[in-house]
């Protein structure tokens, strides 16, 4: 997941380690489901990927990708306030370019505020939101046994946490 350039005598690199100990890692999900077949591929990869690592996943489901950000905004703090912090968040869902303008709102205005949250609250953020042209292309990025999208998004994220977790680290030192 997380790979980092070093010198033969530079010392071992900690977000190695990082990732191997993210069990019990708190990891929030947000899904769209405008898109059932969609969603479900989705959310098995990303699911797939969280559990792999000993994370849990906790999972929310808002109508559209439009919603997602602010979904994502409002159970960060929610998660803080109730003692249970979020460590990492996963954005899941699908646009499909239709015949109107909508699409091109919907795609950049998500993306977006994700990116805006992320850099804001140095959130381990990753964004699996398709943006395809056409439903054939949706199912090929979605589907686990193909591309998997969702799982990408959830590694990533898992990736960014290594990250904020070996710089803590160095910050410590």
């Amino acid at each position: 997941m997380v790979s980092q350039r070093r010198d033969a005598d530079a010392p071992k690199d900690t977000s190695e380690s990082i990732l191997e100990s993210l069990a019990g890692t708190r990891v929030l999900v947000v899904e769209a489901r405008y898109y059932d077949d969609i969603a479900d591929e989705l959310l098995a990869g990303a699911r797939a990927a969280i559990e792999a690592v000993g994370a849990e996943a906790r999972v929310f489901t808002v109508p559209g990708a439009l919603e997602i950000p602010a979904a994502i905004a409002i159970l960060m703090e929610a998660g803080r306030k109730a003692g249970g912090p979020y460590d990492a968040a996963v954005a899941l869902g699908c646009v499909i370019r239709g015949e109107t303008g909508h699409y091109d709102i919907v795609a950049g205005e998500s993306a977006r505020a994700l990116m805006d949250l992320s850099v804001a609250e140095h959130l381990p953020l990753g964004n699996g939101i398709l943006t395809v042209e056409t439903m054939e292309q949706a199912l090929a990025r979605a589907r686990v046994s193909e591309m998997n999208k969702g799982g990408g998004a959830a590694e990533a994220a898992l990736s960014l946490l290594a990250i904020k977790r070996a710089a803590n680290l160095e910050s410590a030192r």
